[in-house]
Parts: structure tokens; sequence; C-alpha cells
């Protein structure tokens, strides 16, 4: 009786073999890339918020050219950022490393400062509402904004979305120093009153592996080389025919 043909490698054969050992592969973690837009001409005078119209300077310009040539080797399949201009003109310079086009994010943008938005900080700090901003910001409240409490709910909101729509893959996220502290301080279980104890720099990468039952932080404010970031190399082809064949016999 004539079998049916099939496409299906044979069972011992070698694809088989092969296919077989591709799927026992441990899959990778999804890599969550968090990035902090470059400087703007405000960039440390200012608190600039949500105001529009503010883009990177010359010298932000560089620093995101640079994070886009440090992110380049790394295989990223998606680059998000918040919806203002500064964290957007930066993850372009990095999504053009990758060809992609940057999606936006607005669970990540920068804290709603209220009143405060576009103050001198130097100015800001002599009020009552900045100690507790620094000493307990678990109660702080910006001046007619949003909570500390509520820029991290919704940040973490937001970057969970992420990984879930993104399992075993590597993504990148461009947003702002205090939700990017937040987000720190929640996946390393840090209560938030010491959220003000991490530093996050301009142009700086922040990353995180989420497993199966945890997550793992592999970089804070990092500015320097990213190769310990890089995929193992896979074997030569020559070592995984050796083995197939001991396997057969």
């Amino acid at each position: 009786m004539t079998q049916p043909a099939t496409d299906a490698p044979a069972p011992g054969s070698g694809a088989a073999t092969e296919e077989a050992a591709e799927a026992a592969k441990p899959k990778p973690p999804t890599r969550l890339v968090l990035v902090r837009h470059a400087v703007t001409a405000e960039t440390g005078p200012k608190l600039s918020g949500r105001s529009p119209g503010i883009d990177l300077s010359d010298k932000g310009v560089g620093q995101a050219e640079a994070t886009a040539t440090r992110l380049a080797a790394l295989p990223v399949s998606a680059v998000y950022a918040s919806p203002i201009e500064r964290t957007r003109q930066t993850a372009e310079h990095i999504a053009k490393c990758h060809g992609l086009d940057v999606q936006p994010l607005p669970g990540v943008l920068e804290a709603d400062y209220g009143d405060w938005t576009g103050g001198v900080i130097v100015d800001l700090a002599k009020t009552e509402e900045w100690r507790v901003v620094q000493v307990a910001p678990s109660r702080a409240r910006f001046p007619n904004g949003e909570s500390i409490r509520e820029m991290q709910a919704r940040t973490i909101a937001a970057l969970d979305d992420v990984v879930i729509r993104h399992p075993h893959e590597t993504v990148v996220v461009v947003s702002h120093a205090d939700p990017i502290k937040s987000a720190i301080a929640h996946y390393t279980g840090v209560h938030l009153d010491l959220f003000q104890r991490v530093h996050v720099s301009p142009a700086s990468v922040t990353v995180f592996d989420f497993h199966t039952f945890g997550v793992m932080m592999l970089k804070c404010n990092d500015t320097g080389g990213l190769d310990d970031l890089l995929p193992e190399p896979e074997a030569p082809a020559t070592e995984a025919t050796s083995v197939n064949e001991a396997v057969d016999g």
C-alpha cells in the first residue's frame, strides 16, 4: 500500500534531531532596556516636565547618537518612547540603527509636575513640598499635578504590558528620570520612599531581564560598554553535526 507523501522529517533523521534540539533550547528572558532621554538646554536648571517644544541640545544629539551606537548590536525587536520631543528624538536615533519605528508609550510619560512645570529647581528646592518629595516621596503630590505613587503605578503598568507583548525579546523604552527611578524601585523591591537614592543620568541605560518567576536587574544608570549583553555565539555547525552523529550512533 502506498504511503501518503509527507514533508515531515523521518524519526531519527538528522533534520528531526536538529528540530528537537532547537525546541529543547531554553528560551531567553524578556529583556527590558530603559533609556533616559539625552539632555536639552533645560536639563539641570529647570523642571521641564511635560512642557512642549523642548528639543535635544547639540550635546543631547551627540549623547543620543552615542547611546544608539552602544545599543546597535543588541537584538532589539521594538523601540518605545514617552510622547515628548526629547524622549522621541532620543528613541529615533536608537530605532534607526535597527530599522524600526518609534512607538509611543504614554504610560512612561514624565511626571505631571503641575504648578512646578517649567520652574527653576533652586527655587523649588526652598519649598516645604520639595522636602516631602525628597524625604517621603510616597506621600508627595505635586501642586495641581499627580502624586509620585500615581506616576509609579502607571509607569509599571505600561512596562508590564510591553513585557507581555514581547515575550523572549529585547525591547527599548525611552523615558525620564523619575519614571525610570520608580521602575527601578518597584522591580528591585525597594520602597518608593527610597527611590531618591537612585540616580539616572541622561542617556543612561538600565536593563532588566524578566524570567518566568522573577525579574533581575542587569544594569543601572550605565553609560559604558554593553558588550556583556550580547547573545552568546552559537556553536559551530561542525560541532553540532558531530553531536548529532554521536546521538544517532
